[in-house]
């Protein structure tokens, strides 16, 4: 008889868990339960996360501060519980992302995860790639003038991996960045690239990481990967890899491809449990470009937007 696998935490894609609840995931760590609440039919559910039920935890955040400040990684080893750690590492643009450490506090973040639980462990995402306005129909601006700088950096604590993707205009954000403009707040025109110039971004950026030895993935960037060229070593990401995580830390995690993800637009993450919630975990990052629901949206909601 095979065994069950063991589930995947993931902390999280709704929020940044590390920087802003770190207290709160650690009560429920000791509690041995998290009360999950599903963002679409509001079903709310108990999940247990016992050492025996729980292979891994996979992390995602802009900013580790209170997570190694507070010796949660050394933590959640000593339980018995494997980690992994998302770590989204942008140019430093305060007007994209203005609630963000300095891009040198950051990297000493980067610095001491890799020194405390090693670069295998860690996975780089600069993303999104955004190209912008400032303002209307004036000159085309982006947000890679450190990429390379960053890029050196990580390579030196000898991280292997770098995620992108490219920005994605969703509703909620055009409603953000109406709502901002209203308020006479600096606000940003995004645009979306030719698939042409979408394609050159990338191939330039897998060419400068080949020099460094890190290589390059797409996350949930199905069209453009199939537009490539024939010989690129780019490859199609899963952000929650079930069989990287068992080549890391061996056992029995759960391995089968999460299909309530973005499938249709390449995601191929495994199966996890996402804990946090849009609403009552907002982000205070206040991401411009934030698929999610950072706390600016609660705002957005309680002022009428023609």
């Amino acid at each position: 008889m095979s065994q069950n696998p063991d589930k995947i935490l993931s902390a999280s894609r709704r929020t940044d868990i590390p920087a802003f609840y770190m207290d709160w995931f650690m009560d429920h760590i000791n509690l041995g339960f998290f009360k999950i609440k599903n963002p679409y039919n509001k079903i709310v559910k108990k999940v247990d996360v016992s050492r025996d039920s729980i292979h891994s935890i996979v992390f995602w955040s802009k900013n580790y501060d209170a997570l190694i400040k507070a010796k949660a990684g050394e933590k959640l080893t000593q339980l018995g519980f494997n980690i992994y750690f998302n770590f989204t590492i942008n140019s430093e643009l305060p007007l994209l992302e203005p609630n963000l450490p300095a891009l040198k506090k950051r990297l000493e973040q980067l610095n001491k995860l890799a020194s405390l639980f090693g670069p295998e462990k860690i996975s780089w995402r600069f993303d999104p790639i955004c190209f912008y306005q400032t303002r209307d129909k004036g000159p085309e601006k982006n947000n890679l003038s450190d990429f390379t700088m960053i890029a050196d950096k990580a390579s030196k604590l000898g991280i292997k991996k770098c995620v992108t993707s490219f920005f994605d205009n969703y509703i909620k954000i055009q409603r953000r960045l109406k709502f901002l403009f209203q308020k006479n707040h600096q606000t940003v025109f995004f645009s979306d690239p030719s698939m042409d110039k979408k394609i050159q971004v990338i191939h330039r950026m897998e060419k400068r990481l080949a020099t460094t030895g890190i290589k390059l993935y797409l996350c949930c960037e199905k069209e453009l990967f199939s537009n490539l060229d024939a010989d690129t070593m780019v490859q199609q990401n899963s952000c929650i890899d079930g069989n990287l995580l068992k080549t890391l830390f061996r056992g029995h995690p759960e391995i089968k491809r999460d299909y309530g993800q973005r499938s249709k637009q390449g995601c191929n993450c495994t199966k996890s449990i996402d804990i946090g919630s849009y609403e009552e975990h907002p982000c205070f990052h206040n991401c411009l470009f934030c698929y999610a629901n950072p706390q600016i949206d609660t705002d957005i909601k309680k002022t009428k937007i023609q």
